[in-house]
This record gives C-alpha cells, structure tokens and sequence, in this order.
C-alpha cells in the first residue's frame, strides 16, 4: 500500500513522502511539525530557525549547504534581482570591510593564546556567511524567488558549520598557504559554475525553470566555496575536501 503524502506545515501543500521540501514554498518537510490548525499555521518561508537546519548531504560533516529545488521560477526577476538586492551588498560589503575584518584579526590571537574562536565572534561570522550565501542564491545563481532577509533569518538556502571547542595555534600561520591547492582548483569550478549560471538564466527565461543538473552542480561548487572560506576565517581545522558533495 503506497504511503501517504505528508502536508506541508507552512502552506498546506500535499508533498510526496520521502521529499525533503515543500514543492511550492521551499519548507523543509523533514523539520515540519505535526498539521496543525490553519490558525496556527506559521507564516516564514523555508527553515524555522538556524538551531533546526537538518545535516544535509556532503562528505564535510562540519560545513553542509544546499539549497530547495524551486519547481518554477520567476522569468521577470531574472532581470532585476542584482538590483533588488542593492542595499544587502551595501551592508555587507561595510561589514565586510570593517567587522569582519577586525573580528578575523581578533580571533587570529585569540585562537593564538587560547586555543579557541571566541563563540561571540565565531557566531557572527557564521550569520555573515549565511547572510551572503542568501543573497548570492537569490541575486546571483538565481536559484531561489524569495527575497532574501537582512541577517540570518528563514531562508530555503542554509549554510551550517559546527562550532569547533578548540583550534590548533600553528594551523593559524598556515591554513591561507594550505589552501593554494583549492584556489586553483575552485577557480576553474567557478569558471564552469558562472556558466552553468548563464545557461540556466536562458533556461528560467525560456521555459520558468532552473534545469535541476545544473542546479545541483552550482549548489556544490558554492558548498565547496564555503568550506573553503571556513577553512580560511579559521572558523574549522578540517580541511575543506576537494569535492562538490
């Protein structure tokens, strides 16, 4: 007897059994609670909260990305998003060149003579990464429709990364020289991602959706992207593999 479908908690959408998104609002099934009255019905669109995110697929079990899989997507937006998002790269990009500086310096010696990133700071680059990779999967590989929030808030695209209770004092001189190898590497993936992008912008205009080959492989070059990153704001010593998945 074929199992029944489950209902969607944030839209009240039948989904398949087995699906881990809701097809038409991007919810994470797996984190849905039991049907609850349509009264009740929470109003936020993809994850609950951060501490909710479920271990996604990838052979890094301290850094997994991914994003929902959209059915249809807008033609329009697909010529405005870079603008919409003017005032997200506005306070990124002064986060970027202040705080996120100052705080990589900071946990630079804190991680020196502790043996620790303080969770404070820690904490605040995750919400940065976070932050950026929403914006960059709505503005930029155009994977998603809905606009990505100012923070880490709900978003169906989620980054997670484990906090580490101790960190090695010599990796701190050498992780940026460790990771030449992956720069070389990332950067012809890059080359390939950017134009798997171009391809699937063709495809969104002509036919309202993003071709899920494509799709998957844009979603693991940006994972590998951010293990890299992680690897690189010392937020981790595992060093980030070479691999999509």
């Amino acid at each position: 007897m074929t199992e029944p479908a489950m209902t969607c908690s944030n839209c009240g959408a039948s989904v398949p059994r087995g699906s881990r998104f809701c097809e038409r609002c991007g919810t994470a099934v797996a984190l849905s609670p039991p049907v609850r009255p349509s009264w009740d019905v929470p109003t936020t669109t993809g994850f609950e909260s951060a501490s909710q995110m479920p271990a996604y697929r990838g052979s890094d079990p301290l850094l997994s990305f991914d994003v929902a899989y959209p059915e249809s997507l807008s033609r329009w937006k697909i010529f405005v998003k870079w603008l919409l998002v003017i005032p997200h790269w506005i306070v990124l990009g002064l986060l970027g060149f202040i705080v996120v500086y100052l705080v990589s310096w900071i946990s630079w010696f804190a991680i020196l003579i502790l043996g620790r990133y303080p969770r404070g700071l820690w904490d605040f680059m995750l919400m940065y990464m976070r932050w950026s990779a929403n914006v960059s999967v709505y503005a930029f590989t155009l994977q998603r429709d809905e606009y990505p929030p100012f923070g880490d808030s709900s978003y169906p695209a989620r980054l997670n990364l484990e906090y580490p209770e101790r960190l090695s004092r010599l990796l701190i001189f050498v992780k940026w020289l460790l990771l030449i190898p992956h720069f070389f590497i990332w950067w012809l993936v890059g080359l390939a991602a950017f134009a798997s992008i171009v391809i699937a912008w063709f495809a969104i205009l002509i036919t309202g959706s993003y071709p899920r080959g494509l799709f998957d492989f844009v979603t693991g070059a940006y994972r590998w992207l951010y293990r890299i990153t992680a690897y690189f704001y010392l937020m981790t010593d595992k060093y980030p593999p070479f691999s999509l998945e």
